[in-house]
């Protein structure tokens, strides 16, 4: 027998759990394009984040928070001094971020998630373990550390001076904890990465599982109906998948199906409560990010986000049909235009190139290769889920 006819033999004997010769040609070719387009930009990434020490939450505080030294913090992006009040409670200005704002928590997250993203796409490469010994100074002194690690709730995020001490929709600022958790996945089998340090890590990213689901705070953002819904499944698959939840990352993967899809998609593929929004196209980019994303994280073969599909064509592929075009030539995008950062989107939004892989459509990854994979706007920064796709593809 063949070679090639003895493994479509042992796929068809093994059915659906068996991935087949021409998929994982599919997925090495995707994942090895992507390793020649960002193999330069990681080494140089790793290399700066090898120059970088530790700073946490801890590093800097607010006189306007109610949590203490160990608590993250951060405040309503479109909230403003009200000029008829100014020592009043805020007043909201949607889709105008307020300069004035304490953002320094929600920098130095990002800042983290940066580093360990950029030490584990090295290792991925190189499978040098200096990467990983730096890169569990960082993760020690986050989740280990007495002095310096952060408390395990978002109980102070997206605060709003005169209104709310924190808020559920605070928990979106945590996706950038994703590529952290990937990152430990990534590293873990490291001779240098003890099993005594990946219990801390996993224990703190478990407390906040806890969190995330047993909190008003972390039940009210689940059931959002836009972005925030879409994130806060996509961040619990995540660090359920970190932590070996199965039950988690089965209720994942149902929200996906009976919640997520249905009741943001429309028929034709469209977001109708992200396109509602002063940021139409950036927050259709956001979204449509994050479900890809959660369909790349929790995806199983015998449970295939990827592949879902309604009666009436709803799918992922759908929506990435219906955002492509305006991703490839954004002039042509028939809303209104943002009303902030308009001129800095797209990115390589990581949707294009998992999308490709799950669907093997070339123009898709074409795209992504000519977009700006290094943005250096913050904003954009800030809604990217995903900045070192090179982790994602196992």
């Amino acid at each position: 027998m063949r070679y090639l006819d003895y493994m479509i033999y042992v796929c068809l004997l093994v059915g659906s759990l068996c991935v087949s010769w021409v998929d994982l040609a599919i997925d090495t070719s995707y994942e090895k394009e992507a390793e020649q387009i960002l193999g330069k930009q990681i080494l140089r990434r790793a290399a700066w984040a090898m120059q970088q020490q530790p700073v946490t939450i801890t590093a800097e505080q607010s006189s306007r928070s109610s949590g203490g030294k160990h608590d993250f913090f951060s405040e309503g992006d479109y909230w403003w001094p009200n000029p008829a009040d100014p020592n009043g409670p805020y007043i909201q200005r949607d889709g105008m971020t307020n300069p004035d704002n304490f953002v320094a928590h929600r920098k130095a997250m990002i800042r983290f998630s940066q580093i360990v993203g950029a030490l584990a796409s090295a290792y991925r490469l190189t499978n040098d373990e200096k990467y990983v010994m730096h890169a569990l100074k960082h993760l020690e002194a986050w989740f280990v550390n007495p002095e310096t690690r952060m408390n395990p709730n978002l109980l102070y995020a997206q605060a709003i001076k005169g209104r709310f001490t924190g808020r559920g929709i605070g928990i979106i600022d945590t996706i950038h904890l994703m590529e952290v958790a990937q990152g430990i996945l990534v590293m873990k089998d490291a001779a240098v990465f003890s099993n005594g340090r990946l219990k801390q890590f996993k224990a703190w990213f478990s407390a906040y599982l806890a969190w995330l689901i047993n909190h008003p705070y972390g039940k009210d953002e689940m059931r959002a109906e836009n972005n925030h819904g879409t994130c806060w499944t996509m961040q619990v698959a995540s660090f359920a998948k970190l932590v070996g939840d199965e039950q988690l990352l089965d209720f994942c993967r149902e929200r996906y199906k009976t919640v997520l899809l249905p009741n943001q998609m429309a028929h034709d593929g469209s977001f109708p409560r992200e396109l509602k929004r002063t940021k139409p196209y950036g927050y259709s980019l956001f979204n449509l990010d994050a479900m890809v994303m959660l369909c790349q994280i929790a995806s199983i073969p015998t449970d295939n986000l990827w592949d879902f599909q309604f009666a009436d064509g709803r799918s992922i592929k759908k929506g990435m049909t219906f955002m492509f075009p305006y991703i490839k030539e954004k002039d042509t995008w028939p809303y209104a235009k943002d009303v902030m950062y308009w001129d800095y989107w797209p990115v390589a939004q990581p949707a294009l190139l998992f999308g490709a892989k799950a669907f093997d459509e070339k123009l898709w990854l074409a795209t992504w290769k000519k977009l700006d994979h290094e943005p250096k706007v913050e904003e954009v920064i800030r809604n990217l889920p995903i900045r070192n796709p090179i982790i994602w593809f196992r």
